[in-house]
């Protein structure tokens, strides 16, 4: 699918922790400790680094996703007839979407029936699609797919989502150091008091364990606007190819829920049109329940 944008528990976590690592390393993270926190300063330092972790996945995500799932770029001038239909189909949508430029399409081998759209702007996305998808599904399901992805570029998820996960990396940097801080001074000794304080090691130990915390937590608000995002997403689909084109593509891929791609990679699976969460992993799931979907659209929405 689209979204949560972008491979963001991975490969954002993986960005966040890195510029951490280097704030300390770099020498900046003692000055925000050494007399105290300027809350103020505090707050701009974590928006700008924490927006700047967002941004650098965002400008990451068409490569890493090509990279991670194995996707095959169909060249437009293609001879093969399934293939030309593809990216007949993905070019027509994007022109009804009124894209700037046409997306590139792709084509990954799994078994599972699915489909994903990223990248750093609507000029620059990419559609992808597996080989199970289509193989199994009907011209008009897969036709409903692409409508879905597509409508995610229009919409321009891939920013308004990026957008999101800067603010929430603004929020676990802050609250990951403030509360370390607080820690730290509530641990100190008379003995750290004559060495200078608790070690920087220390604190730095205490942080990243916070933000590996505050990250998680800030994960399931992610996914909440994300589910709300598919919805759109769908309703978007319904508009550009047809509502019982967009219906039948969900029902095909209700029927085939269970038909999961044991190598998938999990960092892309907030990506797809549909995955599989179950229990207390609802609340990370970055798509609602493809009943309730297919519900929404019956009903009109």
């Amino acid at each position: 699918m689209f979204k949560r944008i972008f491979l963001f528990l991975a490969l954002n976590f993986l960005v966040i922790i890195t510029l951490s690592i280097l704030t300390q390393v770099l020498g900046i993270q003692p000055y925000l400790t050494a007399y105290g926190i300027d809350y103020g300063s505090l707050m701009a330092f974590c928006l700008v680094w924490g927006m700047g972790g967002a941004f650098i996945s965002l400008a990451m995500s068409r490569m890493m996703a090509k990279w991670m799932m194995g996707v095959r770029v169909v060249d437009p001038d293609t001879r093969d007839p399934a293939l030309q239909e593809l990216v007949q189909t993905v070019h027509s949508l994007a022109r009804s979407a009124k894209l700037p430029a046409m997306p590139e399409v792709g084509v990954y081998d799994s078994q599972e029936i699915n489909a994903f759209a990223t990248g750093p702007t609507k000029s620059r996305a990419l559609v992808a699609v597996s080989t199970g998808l289509l193989s199994r599904m009907r011209r008009e399901e897969v036709e409903g797919v692409l409508g879905h992805e597509v409508a995610h570029i229009a919409n321009g998820d891939m920013v308004t989502m990026t957008l999101i996960q800067g603010v929430v990396n603004a929020f676990v940097m802050f609250l990951a150091r403030a509360i370390a801080f607080a820690i730290a001074q509530a641990l100190r000794s008379d003995r750290d008091d004559e060495r200078g304080g608790i070690s920087h090691l220390a604190y730095f130990g205490i942080q990243i364990a916070l933000e590996i915390v505050f990250m998680i937590l800030g994960s399931i608000v992610v996914a909440w606007f994300s589910r709300y995002r598919e919805f759109r997403a769908d309703k978007g689909g319904a508009t550009l190819a047809g509502r019982d084109s967009m219906i039948r593509a969900l029902e095909a891929l209700r029927r085939t829920y269970d038909l999961v791609d044991p190598g998938a990679q999990p960092a892309v699976q907030t990506l797809k049109i549909s995955t599989k969460r179950t229990g207390i992993m609802q609340l990370f799931s970055t798509h609602p329940p493809l009943e309730e979907r297919i519900a929404r659209l019956q009903l009109g929405g």
